[in-house]
């Protein structure tokens, strides 16, 4: 649909600031955008967005739609789209994280700040020093809340897709996913191995693998597998972090790393 003389001066004035309005995943894309349940809610109840007022919609396939709401109830809020372009913040590299689980709600966090920083999927695993160990029902609703925080930090975040949150497997399944002639595989091994920046061709990897020990970390013998399968062991330093606080730091050194920060 053609934009009018008026809004079309507004975003020729202003590209950027254009697209910083309230951000909502959805698939229900055709001639115009038709958003229902609880983002519907959220929209006309909560924002109290109306008719006029500019949303950004993503498809969930990494582009974004400036649109305006044509109605708003709170069963169904209709928008026209009036520009389309790529999001800008999917990162080119397409990295997975492997987290052993934490005890708490550690793993809440873990997911939030991930999908923050650029993270395109986060697999919970099952090492020998889990000390969480969910039986499957439990497994199922914690992931439910970890894929509900995912799309919530990928709303925050201007993400142009939302980041799937895989089934909790073991350490030796996680590995055996890894295929070496494709993704880049580093191991963070606290008892030492290569620094990032060491690590040849990674400022030209596109896809990584990333895998993150629990409270305790990793046992000799889950390195070893791991070498085997043709990871590469590393270090984030001499200093010891949390299990919550290595993956945000590894994320954020990688994404430097093949510059995406």
């Amino acid at each position: 649909m053609k934009l009018n003389e008026e809004f079309e001066k507004t975003i020729t004035a202003d590209s950027v600031e254009s697209w910083r309005y309230p951000r909502f995943f959805c698939d229900n894309i055709g001639e115009t955008v038709m958003i229902t349940g609880t983002d519907a809610v959220h929209i006309s109840r909560v924002l109290r967005m109306k008719a006029g007022d500019i949303a950004v919609i993503c498809d969930g396939k990494g582009n974004d739609l400036l649109c305006r709401i044509i109605s708003s109830l709170e069963s169904a809020v209709e928008l026209e789209i009036m520009e389309r372009k790529r999001s800008e913040g999917e990162p080119d590299v397409y990295l997975r994280l492997f987290q052993c689980m934490p005890k708490s709600d550690k793993m809440d966090f873990i997911v939030q700040k991930s999908v923050e920083l650029g993270a395109s999927e986060v697999i919970p695993v099952i090492s020998k020093r889990c000390v969480s160990r969910p039986d499957e029902k439990s497994a199922g609703k914690k992931r439910e809340r970890w894929q509900r925080i995912a799309e919530e930090a990928a709303k925050q975040c201007g993400r142009g897709i939302v980041p799937a949150v895989g089934e909790m497997c073991s350490l030796e399944k996680a590995v055996g996913s890894f295929h070496k002639n494709e993704t880049t595989g580093i191991f963070f091994y606290e008892c030492g191995g290569e620094h990032l920046r060491d690590i040849a061709g990674l400022e030209k990897a596109r896809k990584i693998d990333v895998f993150i020990g629990s409270e305790g970390g990793f046992e000799e013998s889950e390195a070893e597998l791991a070498r085997a399968a043709g990871l590469v062991t590393a270090t984030l330093g001499k200093r010891i972090l949390r299990c919550e606080t290595a993956p945000v730091a590894a994320i954020a050194v990688l994404m430097n790393i093949t510059n995406n920060m």
